[in-house]
């Protein structure tokens, strides 16, 4: 796997006309996901460890996995169709008989807000990191003009 996927991490979210904009990537190239407007403000949240007045559906299914002992193990962005990402969500449950790894189809946002929450690796497929438009530049001007980028 190691050679198959690049790690990334969240470089900013912006309001976009329809949405969010994530920018998501590393060093060497970033890229955009548009998501739903709440869960930009989610995801921004998880980010600065905002303090939340009640639970948010991320926060109930945090607390379903530590209930049953599962973990976020780490999200893999994997592929661009027709103008969607699609990502897969690995879990770890571990107990004190064995040690299992699930892995699930998930919209993006959600892998996002959970690896987020719980600190945990992102990483994208290479074949789509190679695919996808750099938007380096546009997030350094729109952090240059003083818009910072969360």
């Amino acid at each position: 796997m190691k050679n198959d996927v690049v790690p990334v991490q969240i470089r900013g979210i912006l309001p976009a006309n329809s949405g969010c904009a994530l920018f998501v990537g590393n060093d060497k190239k970033v890229f955009v996901i548009n998501v739903e407007p709440n869960m930009g403000a989610v995801i921004g949240m998880f980010l600065r460890d905002t303090p939340k007045e009640r639970p948010l559906t991320h926060d109930l299914i945090q607390s379903i996995f530590k209930g049953f002992s599962i973990s976020v193990e780490r999200v893999v962005i994997t592929e661009l169709k027709n103008s969607t990402y699609f990502a897969r969500l690995i879990l770890q449950q571990q107990n004190e008989v064995a040690r299992k790894i699930v892995e699930i189809d998930a919209r993006p946002s959600d892998c996002l807000a959970l690896a987020t929450a719980q600190k945990r690796p992102i990483f994208v497929s290479h074949a789509l990191f190679e695919q996808v438009e750099d938007m380096t530049e546009v997030l350094d001007r729109i952090n240059e003009n003083g818009n910072e980028a969360e």
